[in-house]
């Protein structure tokens, strides 16, 4: 029986808390497939679970981690064989069984996905489920109408992880950008991704007063949510889209139905973390065929297991930048 390194999540007394130890194998959850974890990466959800809020845990002892790419160790499935590349994000992996955050995983086979030729598994990870969300965002939106031609594209939230991305993917593909950002400091390595235009997030931060404004926007990917996500509503052009893939400005949506039946506009909710498995392999190949890899190195920071217990708190207060990967080879 083999051991590896883990970042164990223990609560007592209500109080949730972090420590680096050593687990051995037998104490892996059930599955068809171990993985010896090369990367995994940190995502708004993780900083929740790391520091024990919105009651994602409910069982601890506790290895975090929702993503993670790594080479399979031992499978009973035939559909992995030992030394296969594989990637899993969302599942539940992380929340209700243990993740990412170790160097060692066990999961169903159905859970992960191959490595696309292309993609590395460090790439992998600088994409994890903030970027695959981004690209099923954009596949939505495209699913519905658009095209580069119809015209600007808002990306809320977009200095983080999904924002980074999303505004990567949709330069790449040849759409005008629009940033909104709380970060004026950023302006320029937003416009660096892609964006032609950078917008402070204040503009778009008060509830409306008017149930449609003047359209602006031929789509919109909203990670913010709360009242950004009711004023991108009410300026969404004539039969555009908003696809809503995140939270981070609150979960109400002030909001009337007159955009939806006076100008058609579509509002698509967008899950990564059950996403049908063809849809998900669709996404990975798409992102390893489409997604600016020099770009993607320009928002990503790597680092040790041993950093994420401050970073899991920098997230929740909006202050990382980009894309974390965590390398779970590092010492």
């Amino acid at each position: 029986m083999g051991s590896f390194k883990a970042l164990l999540l223990e609560e007592t007394e209500g109080k949730v808390t972090s420590r680096l130890t050593t687990l051995d194998d037998g104490q892996l959850p059930p599955g068809e497939v171990t993985v010896d974890v090369r990367y995994s990466t940190l995502n708004y959800k993780d900083g929740l679970v790391l520091n024990g809020l919105g009651r994602l845990v409910r069982k601890y002892p506790h290895v975090p981690g929702i993503d993670f790419a790594g080479v399979v160790a031992d499978s009973t499935s035939p559909d992995y064989r030992v030394g296969d590349e594989v990637i899993l994000t969302g599942w539940g992996v992380g929340e209700s069984q243990w993740g990412g955050y170790a160097s060692r995983a066990r999961v169903q086979a159905s859970q992960l996905v191959p490595r696309p030729q292309g993609l590395s598994l460090h790439h992998a990870m600088a994409i994890g489920t903030a970027g695959l969300t981004a690209m099923l965002a954009v596949m939505a939106l495209e699913d519905h109408g658009l095209t580069p031609e119809a015209g600007e594209v808002l990306v809320t939230g977009a200095a983080g992880g999904v924002g980074s991305v999303a505004i990567i993917l949709l330069a790449g593909l040849g759409y005008p950008v629009a940033a909104s950002s709380g970060r004026p400091a950023l302006t320029d390595h937003l416009k660096s991704l892609g964006a032609t235009t950078v917008l402070d997030r204040a503009e778009l931060a008060q509830a409306p007063t008017r149930p449609l404004a003047t359209e602006l926007w031929a789509g919109a990917i909203d990670a913010v949510g709360g009242t950004t996500l009711a004023n991108l509503l009410t300026q969404i052009r004539y039969r555009g889209s908003v696809a809503s893939c995140g939270l981070a400005g609150g979960s109400d949506l002030p909001t009337t139905v007159i955009p939806f039946l006076l100008r058609g506009v579509n509002l698509l909710g967008i899950d990564s973390v059950k996403c049908p498995i063809d849809r998900r392999r669709a996404a990975w190949d798409q992102l390893a065929r489409d997604l600016l890899t020099e770009k993607l190195d320009a928002v990503t920071e790597t680092v040790p297991l041993s950093a994420l217990p401050e970073l899991g708190r920098q997230i929740l207060k909006g202050e990382v930048r980009g894309r974390v990967v965590v390398d779970l080879t590092a010492s």
